[in-house]
């Protein structure tokens, strides 16, 4: 519950106008959540309750559900009803008339409490193409029972752009309450349908942070906004900040998200994505230098998210340059280290791997063609083994070189790359005690080419953390435990020297 509080709370800042808070009545946690949303708070939000119309052969006055609304002590309730007549018959198993009296009823018994009332109108546009007629009787019937808005739902995410656009024409003509729309993506037209929708004049939009919802989500707002305010000009949010202020946190808002739902953030996201403005190839980075606008479409801050541009084997002569410049390592345009960098970066790439995300690796590669001899350490040997008969059991062992000293440590773990990284810090903790704060925070491996099956190349990427510093190494081998040991002794290499190559410069030798 604690992760919805404080979504909430975000929401709230960026000034979303209703923040749906759950389903009271279905579970414990959202009632739960209602009671303890009513001791905050929220300066722009009003948190609104969701449910569903009466049971069909059941009072408003005796549904659960309904009376679960009250509870809540909300100003505001979301109600859906059923807008396609095949759910009325073949899922609700009750007829057409029933269905308008369950309609009205919920609507009255909640307005009659002093609720305002949103009716989602479910499957409306399935419907409206099977009986327009019968679609847009429902709709009428809820307005008649006085819901303040009525939100037409593309609930299985299947209509066309064409499909959304005439059927809000048609139905906004009928109505006079304020129309919502209700988008799924589950054929790739969420955003799509919502903007054709704004456009016709729908001015409630129900959406969900990172597009996440049932089957393939719902629009996703971290999409519609910047859309809405940067490209069409309409405000979308209700509190009185400028354009700018309200969606520079956009990006940090969908990153916390993803974190809180233990999900991965999606990198090819637009707006917020990591790779939304990244650049990696020759040409691209070449233009973005020169103008930023030749291969960006809104200034990356506007939501809070920055350019990248990557090193790859796409990369030109500009790219490395601007690499070397990041990394605070300062080049002459003619300097043969240029064509180093770009020669081994084309050779790695060509043997599985990849630079986007391995900030520590690029500038291993950069220091390493300058001519600087960067290991403190050398590992001379590594075993790991694994045995399992009653039980199992996995021992790694190094021997490391430190100046004139040989030290040989061994450690047991989970797994073989667990075993040899604990075996290595033990090691390296004896002539490196600052190593101590660095904690593994990712490990993933990557099959490079699967036509070999087992024996396939693998390509290891290992994240590291010390304190506020974070850093990423990768490594390719056809052995996975091969490439783990690389990109484990990069990782720990690199913590060493970051602070001396932090004033590198051609000509300057450690």
């Amino acid at each position: 519950m604690q992760d919805k509080l404080s979504i909430a709370q975000r929401l709230d800042e960026l000034g979303v106008r209703y923040i749906e808070g759950g389903w009271p009545g279905s579970n414990p946690k959202d009632m739960e959540f209602f009671r303890v949303i009513k001791n905050i708070s929220l300066k722009n939000s009003e948190i609104v309750a969701f449910g569903s119309t009466r049971k069909k052969d059941v009072k408003p006055s005796k549904d659960s559900m309904l009376n679960a609304l009250l509870e809540t002590e909300v100003k505001t309730a979301v109600i859906f009803g059923k807008a396609w007549d095949l759910h009325v018959i073949e899922v609700l198993q009750t007829t057409l008339d029933q269905n308008l009296r369950m309609v009205e009823d919920s609507i009255e018994y909640l307005r009659n409490h002093n609720l305002n009332v949103i009716f989602d109108a479910e499957h409306y546009f399935d419907g409206f193409k099977d009986n327009h007629e019968y679609a847009l009787e429902v709709v009428k019937k809820a307005e008649e029972a006085g819901a303040k808005v009525i939100v037409l739902c593309d609930t299985n995410g299947g209509a066309l752009i064409t499909d959304v656009q005439s059927i809000v024409e048609r139905t906004k003509a009928e109505l006079k309450a304020p129309i919502g729309i209700h988008c799924h993506n589950d054929s790739g037209l969420a955003i799509a349908n919502t903007l054709i929708a704004i456009l016709k004049g729908v001015n409630h939009v129900q959406t969900t942070i990172n597009g996440l919802g049932e089957r393939c989500g719902n629009a996703d707002l971290c999409q519609l906004l910047p859309t809405l305010q940067l490209k069409m000009g309409l405000r979308a949010l209700v509190n009185n900040k400028p354009i700018n202020e309200q969606l520079k946190d956009l990006s940090d808002l969908s990153k916390y998200v993803y974190e809180l739902t233990n999900l991965p953030p999606n990198p090819y996201q637009p707006y917020v994505g990591k790779n939304a403005f990244a650049h990696k190839g020759g040409v691209h980075i070449d233009a973005i230098l020169k103008q930023p606008r030749a291969y960006e479409h809104i200034e990356p801050s506007l939501v809070g998210n920055r350019r990248e541009l990557s090193i790859s084997e796409l990369s030109g002569r500009a790219g490395v340059m601007n690499m070397a410049l990041r990394l605070g390592i300062n080049l002459d345009k003619q300097s043969d280290v240029v064509d180093k960098v770009l020669n081994e970066i084309k050779n790695m790439e060509a043997q599985g791997y990849h630079f986007e995300d391995a900030n520590a690796t690029v500038h291993l590669i950069f220091l390493k063609a300058l001519g600087y001899n960067l290991y403190p350490f050398q590992v001379q040997l590594w075993r790991v083994s694994t045995m399992k008969n009653n039980f199992k059991f996995t021992s790694g062992e190094v021997m490391v070189k430190v100046d004139d000293d040989v030290l040989y440590e061994a450690s047991i773990g989970v797994g073989p790359v667990h075993a040899l990284d604990q075996a290595l810090r033990k090691a390296l903790l004896k002539c490196f005690p600052q190593l101590k704060s660095v904690n593994l925070i990712n490990y993933k491996v990557t099959v490079v080419d699967s036509a070999s099956g087992t024996a396939s190349t693998v390509r290891v990427f290992i994240e590291f953390k010390d304190n506020s510093f974070q850093w990423a190494t990768t490594a390719v081998s056809d052995n996975i435990i091969d490439a783990s040991a690389m990109a484990l002794i990069d990782g720990y290499a690199y913590r060493l020297i970051v602070e001396k190559i932090k004033n590198f410069r051609i000509g300057n030798h450690p």
